[in-house]
């Protein structure tokens, strides 16, 4: 039997549901003969109008729809775009009339899966069709489904690389490491950082993030980093810097409420003393000779923010030997392993670092280890997004 207007909530796609839309008594009850005959054991539920078959649509996922392409208000084509349009993942076959089947293989080229022709058709015939139009479109699907995140992926791996470039240093006894390790989850996250040295032999460090995730803040990042180094290359003033980059977010968010964290770090030249300018971010750690926290600036404003922020950099005198990570906020908001309350925090960063034995060995050595203690204590992935600058000079001590 079918029927009709009885489907009233939204239900899961049912591949034994078939939406036949056909507005001859005659024909529509042919089609459930054939398929009775043939045990196809399809639910079928009519459409005597187009206006009809969308609203069905609307109501309830079918596994194919079999569609006159003669109705009282829709003809050809316009038929086949106006139902796909209301349902694109549902399998369609189309009937035409014996004189009309250049009708039908317009239609499969407009998006049905097949076609038949009118009286030309046994139960068996039918029913086979169906189902390989339904698993046709279901590897369409597949195949769709596979491309765009193929295609995603790609889009995500340029944004990435925008994020986090290769550092541009010219000092053989400098070292840098950088690592990023995306939230879990994600495939693509808004933290950013850059190393350029400029030709007086300064070295300028600088790392953050967008508040949020997703391709938009990733994109934002980008820019801000990529006008970093722009305003770094054309020798701009350091302490304009953080004003000049809250300018351009401002121009470029698409929402007030987007906000930047960053640190700045200039090294001099003579690799003894530092200057460090903080957005609401964290300060860097001393991992060498002994780890330390250096000291943070509770009252900096992140970029954006209103009113406007004004920071002010403040010296560090290095140590002869020292090796300087950078980090964002992700490294510090797992757990410590006593549950997810447990926030490990600054302090038990700053525990992990002083207890590892990789302190003293190479940049990577050192920051791998650390990375990996931090997720260890936290049971898994870490929950948010983690990027890495470690400096130290020179690149080679123990």
């Amino acid at each position: 039997m079918y029927e009709t207007e009885r489907l009233e909530e939204p239900a899961a796609r049912s591949e034994s549901r078939l939406l036949l839309v056909e507005d001859d008594d005659g024909d529509a009850l042919i089609v459930e003969d054939l398929l009775d005959l043939a045990g196809s054991g399809f639910e079928i539920v009519r459409a005597r109008s187009l206006k009809q078959a969308r609203e069905l649509l609307r109501r309830t996922r079918f596994g194919c729809v079999l569609l006159d392409l003669g109705l009282p208000d829709g003809q050809g084509l316009d038929v086949v775009h106006t139902l796909l349009d209301e349902a694109s993942d549902v399998a369609v076959i189309c009937f035409t009339g014996l004189d009309d089947e250049r009708s039908g293989a317009a239609a499969v080229a407009a998006g049905a899966q097949d076609y038949l022709v009118k009286g030309q058709v046994d139960g068996e015939l039918l029913s086979r069709a169906i189902r390989y139009a339904m698993e046709r479109r279901r590897a369409e699907e597949q195949s769709r489904q596979l491309y765009a995140s193929e295609v995603r992926t790609q889009e995500y791996a340029r944004l990435e690389r925008g994020l986090l470039p290769l550092t541009q240093t010219r000092d053989p006894a400098l070292g840098v490491t950088a690592r990023y390790r995306p939230q879990a989850g994600d495939l693509l996250g808004a933290d950013f950082y850059d190393v350029v040295e400029a030709p007086d032999g300064r070295v300028f460090v600088l790392i953050g993030g967008v508040a949020g995730h997703g391709p938009e803040e990733a994109a934002l990042g980008v820019s801000l980093r990529v006008a970093w180094r722009a305003l770094v290359i054309a020798g701009v003033d350091p302490n304009r810097l953080l004003p000049v980059l809250e300018d351009v977010l401002i121009r470029e968010r698409r929402s007030e409420e987007i906000f930047v964290q960053a640190t700045l770090c200039v090294i001099d030249a003579d690799r003894l003393t530092a200057h460090l300018w903080l957005a609401a971010h964290l300060p860097p750690m001393l991992l060498d000779p002994v780890p330390t926290q250096l000291p943070g600036d509770p009252a900096s404003l992140a970029l954006g923010l209103l009113p406007p922020g004004a920071w002010r950099g403040r010296k560090i005198t290095l140590p002869a030997r020292w090796r300087l990570m950078f980090y964002t906020d992700g490294l510090v908001e797992g757990s410590r392993g006593r549950g997810l309350q447990h926030e490990l925090g600054v302090p038990g960063l700053l525990e992990l670092a002083q207890s590892s034995r990789a302190v003293g060995d190479d940049g990577a050595a050192v920051v791998d280890d650390l990375l990996d203690r931090v997720q260890s204590a936290h049971g898994g992935e870490l929950p948010d997004d983690v990027a890495v600058i470690a400096v130290q000079w020179p690149r080679e001590f123990q």
